[in-house]
C-alpha cells in the first residue's frame, strides 16, 4: 500500500497551550490515512498482516473483512481543557473520509463505518468514540492471506501413509460460497500429482468449516466445497471421479479454538482421507 499523505481532520476545537504532554505508546504511530484530533495523544495500538474484523453494516448486520490490520486507540492529553465531543470526532473523520472519497456505511450513536479506495485497494473503517474524548479505529485493508504453508504432493502422500489423512490448506473459497478462488490452483495441481502418482488410492475429499454461522448450513457449505475440490480434480485434472468422494464435515472437527483468527483459518481446511 503506498503511504499517502495524511487525510487532515477538519479542525472543528480551538488550539490549547502545549504543557505536560503525554508521549504516544511505544512504536505507535499515526496511520498513514489519517491525522490525529488536536491535543491527543496514542494510548496503544496494534499491527497485524494479516486478520479479521467485523463491521457493522446495518442495523443488526455485519460484515467480516479480512486482510491487514491495524488498530489504534488516543486518548485526550490531561493538559487540555476541552475535550471533543463524540459528535464532533465523527463528524471529523466524516470529512477527511469524504474527501478522500470514501463513504460512511453506518452510524450508531457513537460509532461508524467507513468504506474507501487507497491506491486501488478496498480499506475499511471502524471507529468509535467516547463522551470523555477518547477514540479509536480499526483500520482493515482488504487482500487474501499470504499463503506461508505450501501444499506440496510429497507431504501428502508422507502424511496418509503416517496417519490416513492430511489437511491441505491453499484452497480458497470466498466466505459463505463453495466456488473455489483461482489461486487455489497450486495446491489441486498438488492433490492431482498425489493421486497420478498412485492410480490405485482412493480418497474421501473432507471439508471442513470454522465455527462461524449456524451447524447446518456449515455441514452443507463444506459438503458444497468437498465436491467442488473433486470437480476440479476431475474437470481440470482428468482424474477418475470413482475414486474420490465428498464429505462435509462442517465444525465438528476443530484443530484449533475458534475464537481467533488463526484458530479459524486452521480450521477452515480441506481434508484428504484414505478410504
Amino acid at each position: 500500500m503506498r503511504k499517502p499523505s495524511l487525510l487532515p481532520l477538519a479542525v472543528l476545537c480551538f488550539a490549547l497551550p502545549v504543557r505536560a504532554q503525554q508521549k504516544d505508546a511505544t512504536g505507535c504511530k499515526d496511520h498513514p490515512l489519517f491525522s490525529r484530533m488536536p491535543n491527543s495523544w496514542i494510548h496503544h495500538c496494534t499491527a497485524k498482516e494479516f486478520d479479521a474484523h467485523e463491521f457493522n453494516v446495518g442495523k443488526g448486520k455485519k460484515e467480516r473483512v479480512e486482510g491487514r490490520l491495524w488498530t489504534i486507540s488516543y486518548y485526550p492529553q490531561a493538559s487540555a481543557s476541552t475535550k471533543p465531543s463524540e459528535l464532533q470526532i465523527l463528524r471529523n473523520f466524516e470529512a477527511a473520509v469524504a474527501k478522500a472519497g470514501g463513504t460512511s456505511l453506518f452510524a450508531d450513536k457513537a460509532r461508524e463505518t467507513f468504506r474507501l479506495t487507497v491506491d486501488g485497494k478496498e480499506v475499511w473503517v471502524d471507529l468509535t468514540a467516547e463522551f470523555t474524548g477518547k477514540y479509536g479505529f480499526t483500520i482493515v485493508e482488504r487482500g487474501a492471506m499470504k499463503q506461508d504453508i505450501v501444499a506440496d504432493a510429497a507431504a501428502f502422500a508422507d502424511g496418509i501413509r503416517a496417519t490416513g489423512h492430511v489437511a491441505v490448506y491453499g484452497i480458497y473459497f470466498d466466505s459463505g460460497r463453495s466456488e473455489i478462488k483461482p489461486e487455489s490452483a497450486q495446491a489441486i495441481g498438488e492433490i492431482a500429482k498425489l493421486l497420478k502418482a498412485d492410480p490405485g488410492m482412493k480418497v474421501f475429499v473432507v471439508g471442513h468449516t470454522d465455527g462461524t454461522g449456524g451447524v447446518e448450513s456449515n455441514l452443507k457449505l463444506s459438503q458444497d466445497r468437498a465436491q467442488s475440490v473433486i470437480s476440479a480434480l476431475v474437470a481440470g485434472h482428468g482424474i477418475d471421479a470413482a475414486r474420490l468422494r465428498p464429505f462435509g464435515n462442517g465444525q465438528f472437527a476443530p484443530i484449533a479454538p475458534n475464537d481467533t483468527e488463526e484458530g479459524r483459518a486452521k480450521n477452515r481446511r480441506v481434508e484428504l482421507v484414505k478410504q
